[in-house]
């Protein structure tokens, strides 16, 4: 995989983009909340416009909190995505973070994996 960092965000460190499978691997760190979820919506924005990935894997292991904001970002994120047949896999996740998703019922909207090797096996 490929490494690409759009903008050299801080939020999205480093992803890896794997053309061969469609596949572009981002691990989100830090809270995420009303103040940075713009940044946050640009750079996923940016990913997908760029890669057109089939399969966009989240990992959010330093991820301890967020907020509707973040939320709103995973949707258009989403939206996005399924427009080109694709699919965003959620991994890692911290109790907190899991528990709003489940809360919001957002965790069958989403595909959870446990980790990212998960998510990338999943057909």
């Amino acid at each position: 995989m490929s490494e690409s960092n759009p903008g050299g965000l801080d939020l999205v460190p480093s992803p890896r983009v794997d053309p061969a499978s469609k596949s572009v691997v981002a691990s989100i760190r830090g809270e995420i909340d009303l103040h940075n979820s713009p940044e946050l919506r640009g750079t996923l924005l940016e990913l997908l416009t760029k890669h057109e990935p089939k399969r966009l894997v989240l990992n959010l292991s330093q991820v301890p909190y967020m907020d509707s904001s973040a939320i709103a970002v995973l949707v258009e994120a989403l939206q996005k995505i399924r427009k080109s047949g694709g699919r965003i896999f959620l991994t890692d996740l911290q109790p907190r973070v899991k528990g709003l998703l489940e809360i919001a019922r957002l965790d069958s909207i989403f595909v959870v994996a446990k980790d990212e090797a998960e998510a990338l096996a999943k057909k």
